[in-house]
């Protein structure tokens, strides 16, 4: 199963902004697992990514960081599925 991680923060413009796009392009993959962290409840996310949030992790590799582009995530989890069904 292809996971995507959503790592941000309450009160973080960019990343309501980023979420909406993630909410928008998981209407069509319902077999995509989301989680969703928060630099301020884990001390390392917060070290790691202070700079930088939203960052979204698929399969736990960064695959953008700031603002979100629909065609690209889209594209990019069509490609982790498609890799993921090849494995099984």
């Amino acid at each position: 199963m292809t996971r995507l991680t959503f790592i941000g923060k309450p009160d973080c413009h960019l990343c309501e902004d980023a979420h909406a796009v993630v909410d928008e392009v998981l209407a069509d993959f319902p077999e995509v697992e989301l989680t969703e962290r928060s630099i301020l409840d884990e001390a390392e996310l917060f070290e790691a990514y202070v700079d930088e949030i939203p960052v979204l992790l698929i399969d736990d590799r960064v695959h953008t960081i700031w603002r979100v582009d629909a065609a690209r995530l889209r594209a990019a989890l069509s490609a982790s599925i498609d890799s993921g069904a090849a494995r099984s």
